[in-house]
């Protein structure tokens, strides 16, 4: 394009939007990235760990995190399969370790 092309224009069409471009409407943003809440994805991205004889949760914790004192986010996450007792967890049981 020269210095003077603006004045040789022409017909001027509205340019339609190139193939993989971020729609205003979708659920991401100017970068592609992803609108959803954040809180779901980590939800979904945790790991699952099988209880097996003399396990606890801080047990677990100290494991997986490197810090007992996290038992109260493997507790929180599993409270559905554990019940009300965090001290009783049963062999066999599957629960899910969230990403911290």
């Amino acid at each position: 394009m020269g210095l003077f092309d603006f004045l040789n224009k022409g017909e001027e069409k509205p340019v339609a939007p190139a193939a993989g471009t971020p729609n205003a409407n979708a659920d991401t943003d100017f970068f592609g990235n992803s609108k959803a809440d954040t809180t779901t994805a980590a939800a979904t991205t945790s790991e699952t760990y099988t209880v097996v004889s003399g396990d606890s949760l801080s047990k677990i914790a100290k494991n997986h995190y490197g810090d007992a004192s996290k038992w109260h986010q493997i507790y929180d996450a599993n409270k559905g399969t554990i019940g009300s007792n965090p001290d009783k967890i049963e062999v066999g049981q599957v629960l899910q370790l969230p990403k911290l």
